[in-house]
């Protein structure tokens, strides 16, 4: 799956935050996440707290930030539960020894293992989004490219839409004045009409 966006201007990259969080600050703290699964220690890697970490994520629900957060834990999540589920399949080995000799092993299964990833089957999957909005672009596997968008912005998905209408209106606008230049502008003001009401 491609993630192509284009490159944000220098406004983007480093917008100036009352609550102290700045993009590279964000993804920082994203990729101590990924690599501890600890928020305080996250946190304390970018001189912030656990509490502001847990409020920018509330007041950013849904967004890249958000949704990068979820896939941080994602990243060493798989593994685990692999290995969890190797455990419950094939039990552990147990030996057991007499007189200091080992005579003999046995595996032992543990059933609320077993139960437990059960019970976790299907969870942590891809939030639902409408096929046209930009986070159905991305997965809860992928922290690399959300990762990206975070450092990229903007910092929210409507933010985002708003800029691509406003691009579309660029294009529309110059195609408009490029046809009205080749026929001597003739129905300007039917195109301009047409173009305010699109805007609305």
């Amino acid at each position: 799956m491609t993630h192509a966006r284009t490159p944000a201007s220098p406004l983007a990259l480093a917008p100036i935050r009352h609550d102290g969080w700045t993009t590279q600050r964000q993804v920082t703290f994203l990729d101590a996440l990924a690599a501890s699964h600890s928020v305080s220690e996250a946190a304390r890697a970018v001189g912030m707290s656990r509490q502001s970490a847990y409020a920018l994520r509330a007041r950013l629900k849904g967004e890249p930030f958000d949704l990068a957060w979820t896939a941080a834990f994602r990243c060493r999540f798989d593994a685990l539960a692999e290995a969890a589920l190797d455990r419950a399949i094939n039990g552990v080995e147990v030996q057991h020894f007499y007189n200091g000799e080992l005579i003999g092993t046995t595996r032992r299964y543990d059933e609320r293992l077993t139960l437990a990833l059960l019970a976790m089957r299907g969870t942590g999957g891809a939030r639902r989004t409408s096929a046209s909005h930009p986070a159905a672009e991305y997965g809860p596997e992928d922290f690399g490219p959300l990762r990206e968008r975070v450092e990229q912005g903007p910092e929210t998905w409507d933010e985002q839409l708003e800029e691509e209408r406003e691009a579309l209106y660029a294009e529309y606008d110059a195609a408009e004045a490029a046809r009205r230049a080749e026929e001597g502008g003739e129905g300007d003001d039917d195109a301009e009409d047409w173009a305010d009401g699109v805007r609305r």
